[in-house]
């Protein structure tokens, strides 16, 4: 029995050695497709389609991080009631929404907006909608840029006299 645990021994360690490769190794992937999906240059913002099939486009409100879905579908911006909670925005007034899940009932909240690449909008109006799983990008915004969609990538030129949204 005593011959056994190192032989035991060995094996568990080989194991152990091999799953962390697949771990780093899965991290180092998924860190180089996300900076694959976001690039800019020379006043270009490139988004690739990530791996849920959306466009992402990182940004912030009022100063914290967040990870916008481009959603040419949306009107307006729409963030979850429990991020607008989470930065303290306040309720100007009660409006209902029409969603793909049906009608709902939301806030009207303002906060700035700045996205990766220099778009950037001040006291922006925006709802918040209880359930909402992420932010979306609507077309208050996105209808004052310009951009196309081709070959699974979403190219915006900021240069192009595009203007951010007030």
């Amino acid at each position: 029995m005593n011959e056994d645990l190192p032989r035991t021994l060995k094996f568990a360690i080989v194991w152990l050695v091999l799953g962390a490769i697949v771990f780093v190794g899965d991290q180092w992937r998924r860190h180089e497709a996300l900076k694959a999906t976001f690039t800019t240059a020379s006043g270009v913002v490139e988004i690739r389609r990530g791996e849920d099939g959306h466009y992402h486009w990182p940004g912030t409100l009022n100063g914290a991080s967040v990870d916008f879905l481009v959603d040419t579908g949306a009107s307006g911006v729409a963030i979850p009631s429990a991020l607008a909670e989470r930065l303290g925005l306040r309720g100007e007034e009660t409006v209902r929404s029409s969603t793909a899940g049906g009608w709902v009932t939301g806030r009207v909240v303002r906060a700035d907006l700045v996205l990766e690449g220099g778009v950037r909008a001040d006291r922006l109006r925006m709802v918040a909608l209880p359930n909402l799983d992420a932010p979306l990008l609507g077309m208050d915004v996105l209808g004052r840029l310009h951009w196309q969609q081709r070959d699974g990538a979403l190219r915006i030129d900021l240069g192009a006299g595009s203007g951010a949204a007030s």
